[in-house]
């Protein structure tokens, strides 16, 4: 077998499967038979179904079938083939860490047991009855790997209500600033915002931010969480660092900037989950800001200044 034969067995799989027209391609070919593991000299009777990231996906293609594709393609890749096949209950994401966070650079597909029990079946006897029965679970199949991840959701409870941040440790970090640095220093607060890695919007209390002049769209540099103490009139930005992004003083400048218009004085912290995890970015954070350790939540660091805890300048 020709590479060209085996990347047109995939597009006649994907064509048979009802992939939609958007995935009929040779990108989308490529993709199934990394996934698959499918060389030109493999038959389909011998996939199979590693872990594979992106990158690898990508560099399997140029070995194998002489594709190159440039690196700033990985996001068309993910977006435009593998998001539709989770969707066909083809592939399942990080199914050997489940938590995993939705942007993780460690992120891995693999086919499902279905589709691999399929394409096995690709040029056998079997592959009619195959094809039927994989057709008549496809729906439920993406929904039971759509449920596995929702069982991984993180909760957070707001008042009366509860939402679901993605899985991960910066969802952990928020749901404990939540549960653990507000009722212990800010318990009169209304939380206004949270943001959500996998979602980029997790909770935006519209209405009640525009009460207090917070009329910025530019959710995308919005902190991690922010917050009004209704008894102080204080607001606080609060940034939850796992990976990156403290409340260095470049990153004091733009909120403050960001947040000029508020009615109410700024309050800036820096929150980790640990002191291990402080440590690393200790000299990068600004004077003037606290610093909240989640596994030591009775206390806060204090950085210089006027005054314990509160806005400059009160």
């Amino acid at each position: 077998m020709t590479s060209h034969d085996r990347v047109s067995e995939a597009l006649r799989i994907l064509t048979q499967i009802g992939m939609p027209r958007g995935q009929l391609n040779e990108r989308s070919a490529l993709c199934l038979l990394a996934l698959a593991d499918i060389t030109p000299d493999k038959a389909w009777h011998m996939a199979s179904a590693p872990l594979i990231g992106i990158t690898p996906m990508i560099a399997f293609c140029a070995t194998n079938y002489g594709k190159e594709y440039a690196p700033n393609t990985r996001e068309t890749i993910r977006r435009q083939s593998i998001h539709q096949f989770m969707q066909a209950g083809l592939v399942q994401k990080n199914p050997d860490d489940l938590g995993r966070p939705i942007n993780s650079p460690a992120t891995v597909y693999q086919l499902t047991q279905e589709a691999l029990v399929l394409l096995r079946a690709f040029g056998q006897p079997e592959w009619e009855r195959t094809l039927a029965e994989f057709l008549t679970f496809t729906p439920s199949l993406a929904q039971k790997y759509a449920q596995q991840r929702d069982r991984q959701m993180i909760p957070v409870v707001l008042g009366c209500s509860q939402i679901s941040l993605s899985p991960g440790n910066h969802s952990l970090l928020i749901k404990k600033i939540i549960e653990g640095f507000f009722p212990r220093f800010a318990p009169a607060s209304r939380i206004i915002y949270l943001g959500d890695t996998g979602q980029k919007l997790g909770y935006f209390d519209q209405e009640f931010a525009l009460r207090l002049d917070l009329h910025t769209d530019d959710h995308g540099k919005f902190p991690d969480v922010i917050a009004f103490d209704e008894r102080r009139n204080w607001l606080f930005l609060i940034e939850a660092v796992t990976s990156h992004g403290p409340v260095d003083p470049k990153r004091h400048i733009e909120l403050t900037d960001l947040f000029r218009a508020a009615s109410c004085p700024l309050v800036f912290v820096t929150a980790f989950l640990d002191r291990s995890a402080m440590a690393r970015f200790v000299p990068a954070i600004a004077w003037e800001t606290e610093v909240w350790v989640a596994d030591n939540a009775s206390h806060l660091v204090h950085f210089d200044g006027d005054r314990l805890l509160g806005p400059r300048g009160e």
